[in-house]
């Protein structure tokens, strides 16, 4: 029996981010095409680990002290579970490059790793210049130390390209599944209607444009509100601060939500979706938002341009995403082609068969 081993996120079912949400769906989808699969899970508190199964998954579960913080704790954690998959046998699917140079150990051991490259993270405004040149490093070394790599975006690709062979890459994008239909009972609590809100997901960083999203929508009253998700603490962050005193009564900050069928309910009864990323390559919340058919109002760049096809509407600055926004609020014709271009987009390039099944063949090749 082939046997993936996952590393390089915090835990299954997701609850953190992306790259969990993938990890989570893609071995349900492996364990259905006869694969063992192991995923490595962070656990807070005394130094220790144990083993369960969670729907047929194995989970090994490495604890590291409290008293770390965030990051440091991560690269504690990432360390012992390669030290720890190192022992076992089968090929490793690491998702991101934040501690790559630990994956040395693999290739001391002749075990196949495929690398996930993720997004161009050390450019992420958050870090610091330490930070920075830290994910520098590693990217150059899983760059090195990876079997295959994949890029999540054609521009990935075409960056990494730059330092290694192209044949060492394959370029393969996130997906989500596809939203046919939700309960509209979800939006009652938020005391919203179907169509008749407008809906942003990211996490509150600048290079989210959050700010600017904001300050755009409420240069005027849009008789609307812009629903924001995402967790937002104004006495210890100075731009979510900025964020929050942006809003006004159209604005409406709910939190960080992790049910899913609440969030699909959302995306799916939004007039349209706002996303401002800057950064990065295929953004899971963006390919979300095209599975569910929303129009998508997006920050123009060359990321988001390929995800989100030539038909979304994409502004570069404050006074264009408010003229944008005007325009999706009054043009019901423009919004349904634009339901229509999102679920083609999606359709053409992001389903879970052609992105799962693109993985299994890779991973296939090293597995055997």
């Amino acid at each position: 029996m082939k046997h993936l081993l996952i590393l390089g996120i915090r835990g299954i079912p997701a609850r953190h981010g992306g790259f969990e949400t993938f990890a989570e769906q893609f071995s349900l989808y492996l364990k259905r095409k006869g694969w063992k699969v192991t995923v490595y899970c962070q656990e807070e508190g005394r130094e220790s680990l144990f083993k369960d199964d969670w729907n047929g998954i194995n989970r090994v579960h490495i604890s590291v002290i409290r008293t770390l913080e965030d990051a440091k704790g991560t690269v504690v954690f990432d360390w012992k579970s390669t030290c720890h998959a190192a022992r076992q046998q089968g090929v490793i699917l690491t998702l991101g490059y934040n501690t790559a140079i630990f994956c040395a150990l693999y290739r001391l051991k002749g075990i196949k790793n495929i690398i996930n490259m993720d997004g161009i993270e050390w450019q992420r405004d958050k870090w610091s210049f330490l930070e920075r040149a830290w994910l520098y490093l590693n990217e150059k070394a899983g760059s090195l130390l990876g079997d295959h790599l994949v890029a999540d975006h054609p521009e990935i690709k075409n960056h990494l390209a730059g330092f290694i062979s192209k044949e060492k890459m394959t370029m393969i994008p996130y997906t989500a599944p596809m939203v046919r239909s939700a309960d509209a009972a979800y939006l009652a609590p938020f005391h919203l209607e179907p169509g008749k809100f407008v809906l942003l997901i990211a996490r509150p960083e600048s290079e989210n444009s959050i700010l600017e999203i904001v300050r755009a929508y409420t240069a005027q009253k849009r008789c609307m509100p812009l629903v924001v998700l995402g967790k937002y603490d104004s006495k210890h962050y100075e731009y979510q601060k900025q964020v929050l005193d942006a809003g006004n009564d159209e604005v409406m900050f709910v939190g960080v939500i992790y049910d899913q069928a609440v969030v699909q309910a959302l995306r799916f009864y939004a007039r349209f979706y706002v996303h401002g990323h800057t950064v990065g390559g295929t953004n899971p919340s963006l390919v979300e938002a095209l599975g569910a058919e929303s129009p998508v109002l997006a920050h123009d760049n060359r990321f988001n341009r390929w995800v989100a096809g030539e038909e979304a509407l994409f502004f570069s600055d404050e006074q264009t995403c408010d003229r944008l926004i005007t325009k999706l609020l009054q043009d019901d014709e423009l919004v349904a082609k634009m339901r229509g271009a999102s679920k083609r987009r999606y359709l053409e390039q992001f389903t879970e068969d052609t992105v799962y099944g693109a993985y299994e063949r890779l991973l296939g090749e090293y597995a055997d």
